[in-house]
């Protein structure tokens, strides 16, 4: 089972990161292949929605993008990690799920399926934000469905984690650890 992180998060070592390590810690223990991208050091242009893909489903620009295509068609899971910035995704998240427009339109406009996975493809995704109500988790949710809707994963879990803003204050959350550590687990289980 070969596993996909998208780390969403400028901040290094901050709330995102420790999600996503309690993520891995669960992963590694079943020994599965991870490949984890951190998006903000990437080389990543915005979509130009210059319908460059709309007939091949490839993208036109050349970039770091390439890498995330190729990951996300090997992928049996994905994970998808962010914070939360005005009520939404980070920029960075954003950027790379608007480039898979491509992927998007050999779905849905040219027919074509991901590649058959060994095994059933499923996605889980970590939100984590300041605000207190549930606001930016719920538009998170939306934009982290159409993604992985887009990619060919018809299945995936949401954990997302309000009031938690300062830079490692997910550590004082009483279970979001072991949540996020117990929904790896589920992730990674073959039914």
């Amino acid at each position: 089972m070969k596993i996909t992180v998208f780390n969403g998060s400028p901040r290094i070592r901050g709330n995102t990161d420790i999600l996503i390590e309690a993520a891995l810690k669960a992963i590694k223990e079943k020994g599965y292949p991870v490949e984890v991208f951190r998006l903000n050091t990437m080389n990543i242009k915005p979509c130009q929605d210059c319908g460059g893909c709309d007939n091949t489903g490839i993208c036109i620009i050349e970039d770091d993008m390439d890498l995330i295509y190729r990951s996300i068609r090997e992928a049996d899971r994905v994970i998808l990690a962010s914070p939360i910035f005005f009520s939404g995704l980070s920029a960075q998240a954003k950027i790379m799920i608007d480039r898979c427009q491509a992927l998007w339109c050999e779905k849905y406009l040219l027919k074509r399926q991901m590649p058959q996975a060994r095994f059933e493809r499923k996605g889980l995704l970590l939100l984590v934000g300041g605000m207190k109500k549930d606001t930016g988790i719920k538009c998170g949710e939306e934009s982290g469905k159409a993604f992985f809707r887009s990619i060919g994963i018809p299945i995936h879990e949401t954990m997302g984690f309000t009031g938690i803003d300062k830079k490692g204050a997910i550590l004082e959350h009483p279970t979001a650890l072991r949540d996020v550590y117990d929904a790896a687990r589920r992730l990674t289980n073959y039914e």
